[in-house]
């Protein structure tokens, strides 16, 4: 049983398996929630004839909302008491989420690195999300920096273990992607508004495109980002208990990154308009933390791409967000270090021009 205070690092051993509780069925109000918390606008998860053209039986439920819907699953036992979550890889959307299933997660430690500082520890994970057919819809890595119980002396703390670099490897064979995906010759710019197919994102001889700002900025309200984790479902204490937090080097409440990369994934639809699904996730660092006032911008940089069929092709990018900066301005040059908060490097599947 989970204690009442939540786990901390040194409860984690490699090879423990976790699962999670509380199982969640997307309903129609999930999802009508998530497009208002994030302002998220792809037609794919809005029009339900649009979705039926591309051949999917009716919309899907939002890439990342399943994500954060499994990673809410996770928080109780994996980073109730987290200090910050750090990074993510290996995350590949297996299949399509429709609104009426039922997801709950299972998860495996798989490293432990105890910090120099004594008091807190990184714990490396491996999370599945499975649906009410017992059916794998989404897997990922991620890593967490976990408070201790009790602090260690420096010539205390165990050397690291199970650990490992996770560096972006794309796997070309998008396993998540309905491969009858634009089969029929609709013209999918009618519903998106957008002009650029995959053919004007190729990147040759591994020389990436110039990179796409995108034009629009968001505020983090207070009450935006605490009512989208609430609707996650994620516990953490550092997203909510300003009580808690007060005594903290922030003295202040973190923004949940899953919301921060949500943000950047719908401020990126102004120039990636035809980028209509995540097949993965392959890295990805919160690199600075984000609080309520902070106004987020993002930019899209092509790093590879390769055809999947006649009809579609995947383009991976990297996907940073920037705080209190806007990257189209004269003194982005200049930024502070601190203004880039998100690194993800995603692949997402774009049509190819007819």
């Amino acid at each position: 049983m989970r204690p009442a205070t939540g786990y901390f690092f040194e409860d984690y051993a490699v090879g423990q398996k976790f699962v999670h509780a509380i199982p969640r069925t997307i309903t129609h109000g999930d999802t009508a929630l998530y497009q208002a918390l994030t302002g998220s606008r792809n037609p794919l998860h809005c029009s339900e004839p649009f979705a039926q053209l591309l051949g999917y039986r009716t919309t899907p439920v939002d890439d990342l909302f399943v994500f954060h819907i499994a990673f809410g699953k996770t928080v109780p036992d994996i980073s109730y008491n987290a200090v910050a979550n750090l990074g993510y890889a290996e995350c590949r959307f297996v299949q399509p989420v429709y609104v009426g299933d039922t997801l709950h997660a299972v998860s495996d430690v798989i490293g432990l690195k105890g910090n120099s500082n004594g008091t807190t520890g990184v714990v490396y994970v491996r999370s599945n999300c499975f649906n009410q057919r017992d059916e794998l819809v989404l897997t990922w890595v991620r890593w967490v920096m976990v408070h201790r119980r009790k602090a260690l002396a420096p010539d205390a703390i165990a050397p690291a273990s199970g650990q490992r670099d996770f560096q972006p490897t794309p796997e070309r064979n998008v396993v998540g992607t309905n491969l009858n995906f634009l089969a029929s010759n609709h013209d999918v710019s009618l519903a998106t508004g957008g002009h650029q197919f995959w053919d004007d994102y190729v990147v040759d001889d591994g020389v990436s495109l110039k990179t796409i700002t995108h034009p629009a900025g968001i505020t983090i309200d207070e009450t935006d980002h605490t009512l989208a984790t609430k609707l996650y479902q994620n516990t953490a204490r550092v997203h909510f208990d300003l009580h808690h937090m007060a005594g903290s080097r922030f003295g202040r409440r973190l923004i949940y990154g899953g919301q921060l990369i949500s943000l950047a994934r719908a401020l990126s639809f102004d120039g990636l308009e035809n980028a209509l699904t995540i097949a993965a996730i392959n890295g990805g660092s919160h690199l600075n933390p984000t609080f309520a006032g902070d106004t987020v911008y993002a930019t899209s940089t092509p790093l590879a791409s390769w055809p999947v069929n006649e009809y579609i092709g995947a383009l991976q990018i990297e996907l940073a967000a920037y705080k209190n900066i806007d990257p189209s301005s004269p003194t982005f040059a200049s930024a502070p270090p601190d203004s880039k908060v998100l690194s993800m490097d995603l692949t997402l599947i774009v049509p190819r021009r007819r």
